[in-house]
Formats: structure tokens, sequence, C-alpha cells
């Protein structure tokens, strides 16, 4: 009886930790739906190319290496030990190596394709793929290994269920010293100065894009619990389900009312972005905190977001065509440091001090240095090397026909 129930318990979780990985692998049409709606209709092959590809060269590296480094045994509490071309047919906890592998693998794609959005419609293909390449061999898994992979974060009980910065921030701080790197898109400032308007072609695909991510994320953050089997981890992933959703729902309502407030207008640009920094603000806590702190989460994300894509669009003068940066990245940080006031068992606002939030803040400036002097190397070699931004001519008549060969629209 007790062997029969411990298969039981092992097929349930390993199917669950499955099903949750094709939930977030379908993130990955979710990312590539919201980037080509937020485009121009002339690049829309080229940001869907470099979604397909991110996703598979990622599947392939992140199996040759990303994944012991990232969860391979230790060195210094910084880079796990690497071997190469993971084999291994047994079962971790409650779930085989290889439903392991594949889990980890939809994450890691993740952080490599919020690159693509903050420094869309003006980069050459072929440095896409080299940055995707890196991102998803070193810059991922190392950060990763630090927290997930028992490295020196985790050592001092910094918090970060799913990944607000783990793989979130990660990937939008490559970006932003991508995106500030190659300089924005031609006619985005006027000789004034002034940012212009580059409206995307097709809201409608944007909207779709959120409403698959949204979808996607209930694998994302509950399929982090990592087992489903008995009653402990049944009542979890409900709980996540619930947190998850609500800081979404609280993000799209304030942002829209934020946008009404200061443009006049609910504006669904910045409603379907409210949404997506509810979510990724949420992910570090999701398990942590309770409905109230969620919704409460989602309101500071949602609040924030038009602020933080004003601020990189006008002040620092980045040009994120998809507010990628802010979304992932800002809220990201936000999401992780929230941890720190609204975990009900360690959590400032709930009479613990503020010892989890000075972790929290640790890492999540770790996360920023790592991830953006990384990418500033990276991009300053490839930029140096005259391959990271098409010519003139290219841009303005789209990457689609020039880089491709062919067009979305015909």
């Amino acid at each position: 009886m007790d062997e029969t129930l411990q298969g039981l318990q092992i097929g349930i979780d390993n199917m669950w930790l499955l099903i949750a990985a094709f939930m977030v692998m379908f993130m990955q049409p979710g990312f590539a739906m919201v980037e080509a709606g937020f485009t121009r209709s002339k690049n829309t092959a080229n940001i869907l190319m470099k979604n397909l590809m991110d996703f598979s060269i990622g599947s392939l590296l992140y199996w040759i290496i990303g994944f012991t480094l990232m969860y391979g045994d230790s060195i210094g509490g910084f880079i796990g030990t690497p071997d190469l071309f993971f084999m291994s047919e047994g079962f971790g906890d409650n779930y085989s190596d290889y439903a392991d592998l594949f889990f980890q693998t939809v994450f890691a794609a993740t952080a490599a394709t919020i690159v693509s959005g903050a420094m869309a419609e003006r980069t050459e293909f072929k440095s896409y793929l080299i940055f995707s390449i890196v991102i998803t061999v070193l810059i991922y898994p190392i950060s990763g290994h630090w927290t997930w992979g028992g490295g020196w974060l985790s050592e001092m009980g910094f918090h970060d269920f799913a990944g607000s910065s783990i793989v979130h921030s990660v990937g939008a701080w490559v970006g932003l010293a991508g995106a500030a790197i190659i300089g924005p898109r031609i006619g985005k400032y006027g000789k004034d100065g002034k940012a212009k308007a580059i409206p995307g072609h097709n809201l409608a695909l944007g909207a779709l894009g959120v409403f698959i991510l949204w979808f996607g994320w209930f694998g994302f953050n509950p399929g982090s619990q990592l087992a489903a089997a008995g009653t402990e981890n049944a009542v979890a992933i409900g709980h996540i389900a619930v947190t998850t959703n609500l800081a979404a729902a609280a993000g799209a309502v304030t942002a829209m009312l934020v946008a009404w407030a200061r443009y006049k207008r609910p504006a669904l640009s910045i409603s379907l972005n409210g949404a997506l920094a509810g979510l990724v603000a949420i992910t570090a806590g999701c398990d942590a905190v309770d409905p109230m702190g969620a919704v409460l989460i989602g309101i500071m994300a949602g609040f924030v977001l038009p602020f933080a894509v004003e601020f990189f669009d006008q002040v620092l003068k980045i040009d994120d065509p998809v507010g990628a940066i802010s979304v992932h990245g800002v809220s990201g940080a936000l999401g992780t440091l929230a941890v720190g006031l609204f975990s009900t068992s360690e959590g400032l606002f709930y009479g613990n001090g503020a010892s989890l939030l000075g972790i929290q803040a640790i890492g999540v400036l770790a996360f920023f240095v790592w991830s953006a002097g990384c990418g500033f190397i990276l991009f300053t070699i490839l930029k140096k090397a005259n391959i990271l931004r098409v010519s003139k001519r290219i841009e303005e008549e789209g990457l689609d026909v020039y880089e491709h060969g062919e067009s979305a629209y015909n």
C-alpha cells in the first residue's frame, strides 16, 4: 500500500510539473504577440523569428550546459559545477529529472525573450542570436544559481518564489543595457529631444498576447510549488493562483486609472502593461502574501508602471518599444522588495522587522549589477564589431524583407 501511494504521489507531482511547464511554454507565443502588436507591421516577421529562435536555441543550450551551471554542486555559492549534456534519468524529489529540466528550460527561455522587446525594430538578427546564447548559457544560469541553485543569496534567506528578479528583472536589465547602447529608433526623438510616440500596428495582437501571458502565469507561479499531491500542496497551489490573479487584476485597473487621470484617456496599451506589471510583481511573493497583500502589490505595480515608462522614455531617452524594462525590470524589483513588506511570516508590515526587506534589497541590487553589467559588456562588444544595429535603410524600410526575405503581411 505504501509503495502504491508513493507511486501515485510521484505520478501526480510529475504530471503537475509538466502541465505547468507546458503552460509556461505557451507564454512564448504570448510574448511574441505582445511584441509584434506593440511594434510596426514591417518588423513583425522579425519579432516572431526572434521569439522562435530564443526558445529553440535556449532549449538546446540549457540542456547542453545551462541547467548544470544553475543547479550543479555549488562552487563558492556563485556557480554550479558544469556537466555537459544533462543525461540523468533519475528522480529529484517527487518528479523526474527530465521533468525538472523541461520546467527550468521554459523559465530560461522567458528570461531571454524579454530582451527582444526592449531592443525591437533595430537589432541585427545575428547579434540577437549571439546574445540569446550568452543569456541562456551564462547570465541567467549563474544568477539563478545564487538563489534556486542554493547559492549565496539563498543562504542569506532571499525569497523569490517564481522569479520576479531571477527571471524577469534579469531579462529586463540586460535589455536596459542593450537598449541604451543600441540607441533609439529613427524618428523616436525630435530635434528638441522630445519623445515621439511610435504606435504599434495591432493592439488586438497585443491584447491577445497579454491574455495568453496571464493564462501562462498560472503555470509559472503555481507550478513553482513543484508538487501537487497532498493537502499542503493542493492548498498552496490554490493560494498562489488567487494571489497571482488578484495582483494582475489590480495592476490592470490601477494602470488604467492612472492613464485616465494623467492622459485623459483610459489607454488600452498602458492597461495591458499594467496587468503584466502586476503579474511580474507578485511572482516573487505569490506564496508568501495573503490576498489583500497581493492586491496592494498589484496596485503598487500598476501605479508605478506609467511613470516608469515615462522616465525611461523621456528622461533617460531609452527607447523601449514594448515597455519591457518597466514591466519586467521595475515591477520585478518592486515585487521582490514587496516580499519584505507583505510576507505574512517575515514581512515588515506584519510586525517582523526589516531584516527580510534588507535581504531582498541586496538581491535586487545584485541582480541589477550582474545583469546590466554583463549586458553592457556584451552589447559594447557587439557594437564595436558593427553587428548590433541594422543600417538606416533597413530600419526605415523594415527588418522583415531585408533580414528574412519575407513579410508577415503580404
